[in-house]
């Protein structure tokens, strides 16, 4: 992204400008990039920032449909590897030692889409039921099943009140609501690593559904000054064109 930043404001570069870029994305995540042109817009942005003043928010599509309509996950993260094994090491994880880290989610809609065309099974989701438990569930994991092809999808409004790598993705799959094509908070981490060996292969679309996670950086506002916003793009919202 940055070389073709660099080409598109090629003259504010030539000119002495100092581009930043002031928000950054997951890989695969699309939407809103605020990029400053200048060293005081930058500067100015970066203050925003360090004061939690650059509202975020973001549309995910999940698997599952929710019982509740908003719910605030407060769930502290750290990298997985300083915890445990982990065959990934950028993976996140719930941790009480980790740096706080809090979500604000919002069902915007719920919709069925048929998925299943071959070769459906089940997968099962780990969440942490201490951290928001169910009846009759007392063990430290918990574990829900769901169905490749169940048809039951959501379309989630994700307002980040921290700023952690990977911290939507994570609260998500905590409460059994993971991301649709996330390759590592998903069904099995192992299918990153099959998507690092193969490339994407007709058993991953079977698996994940989409090539990548679907995230967006949907709105970005300052307090009651500016406001950006992105509308989904095509294959997000075609996938979110199924019935309700």
């Amino acid at each position: 992204m940055w070389k073709q930043l660099r080409e598109l404001l090629a003259f504010e570069i030539a000119s002495g400008g100092q581009v930043s870029i002031v928000n950054r994305l997951d890989r695969e995540t699309s939407g809103l990039v605020l990029v400053a042109k200048t060293a005081i817009a930058a500067r100015d942005f970066g203050l925003l920032m360090q004061r939690h003043a650059l509202r975020k928010e973001y549309l995910a599509i999940v698997w599952g449909w929710p019982e509740w309509e908003h719910k605030l996950i407060d769930a502290p993260l750290d990298r997985q590897g300083k915890r445990q094994d982990s065959v990934i090491w950028l993976k996140q994880m719930i941790h009480a030692a980790g740096a706080p880290a809090q979500t604000e989610f919002f069902v915007e809609r719920r919709f069925r889409r048929s998925t299943c065309t071959e070769g459906c099974g089940f997968y099962e989701i780990s969440f942490d039921p201490h951290l928001h438990p169910l009846p009759g569930q007392g063990e430290a994991v918990a574990k829900r099943q769901v169905r490749v092809g169940e048809e039951k999808f959501s379309l989630i409004r994700a307002i980040p009140r921290t700023g952690r790598t990977h911290q939507i993705r994570v609260h998500l799959a905590s409460i059994g609501y993971p991301i649709v094509g996330d390759k590592i908070y998903g069904p099995d981490e192992r299918l990153y690593l099959r998507f690092i060996e193969t490339g994407w292969t007709h058993d991953l679309e079977q698996r994940l559904l989409l090539p990548r996670h679907a995230l967006h950086s949907a709105k970005l506002a300052t307090e009651g000054e500016r406001k950006w916003t992105s509308a989904l793009p095509p294959d997000l919202a075609e996938f979110c064109s199924g019935g309700v």
